[in-house]
């Protein structure tokens, strides 16, 4: 049973991204650590409390974090289509 579950979260956790998909991965972090660390300074900075800014960052980073770590489908959209081994050129 316990081995069955491992099984299951290793597949989901390995599962493949084509280059396209590095690339958008990379555009989401760059985005959303961007806007997250605006977000943050606007709101510590309007409301003069430097730990709720430090609790919206992390809320961010969370966001993240969920959004590009995980292999989702929409990342694997243009897979690459190797050549066949052995062929040659």
């Amino acid at each position: 049973m316990a081995d069955q579950l491992l099984d299951t979260i290793r597949e989901a956790a390995e599962g493949q991204i084509d280059f396209e998909g590095q690339r958008v991965v990379d555009n989401l972090v760059l985005l959303l650590l961007s806007l997250s660390g605006a977000i943050s300074f606007i709101v510590g900075f309007l409301l003069q409390d430097i730990k709720l800014a430090l609790y919206v960052g992390l809320l961010g980073t969370a966001l993240t974090f969920v959004v590009v770590v995980p292999p989702w489908p929409f990342f694997n959209k243009h897979p690459v289509k190797w050549l066949p081994a052995g062929s040659g050129f």
